[in-house]
């Protein structure tokens, strides 16, 4: 289930965030500070063109899925999510909750925030993710180059739509 995140939840996303393997799949791979999570936390309590939801399995809180530029009067946003990717190791359960979250999350986009566009942003040498995305009706719409720490990197657009 997804939940709205409280600021109780904070500190649990920051860790999410900085583990390893979920940095070597960001368009930002460093380690966010404590100061930058604190801004960006804050930045989106502010603002209704953000939302921040916390994924809950077997009642264990265990990803973050964020909506961003979100422009309710055009009905579309932009989303990123991540696990917990250590704990739900642990459990044996990487798998299962990475098809779940991103399943819940377009539900919620699409039912719940009435929105009917939904973009993203993937690695291109994320395999993985582009066949999952594709399975679950993500089209790549575009390709451009990313600087991620002095590397250019092939990045995909990618787009799915309530219909």
């Amino acid at each position: 289930m997804l939940r709205p995140a409280t600021d109780a939840d904070s500190a649990d996303v920051l860790r999410w965030r900085n583990h390893p393997e979920v940095r070597a799949v960001s368009l930002t791979q460093h380690e966010i500070t404590d100061e930058e999570h604190a801004a960006f936390w804050a930045a989106t309590r502010e603002t209704d063109a953000r939302e921040i939801w916390i994924y809950v399995r077997h009642d264990v809180p265990s990803g973050v899925v964020t909506y961003f530029d979100i422009d309710r009067e055009a009905g579309s946003a932009w989303w990123g999510y991540y696990l917990d990717n250590e704990g739900l190791k642990e459990r044996g359960e990487l798998l299962p909750a990475w098809i779940e979250i991103q399943r819940q999350a377009k539900r919620l986009a699409f039912d719940e925030l009435g929105l009917t566009t939904l973009e993203g942003e993937v690695l291109e040498a994320n395999e993985a993710v582009r066949r999952f995305n594709r399975r679950n009706g993500f089209e790549e719409i575009e390709r451009y180059t990313h600087d991620i720490d002095g590397t250019p990197t092939p990045v995909l657009r990618v787009r799915a739509t309530k219909d």
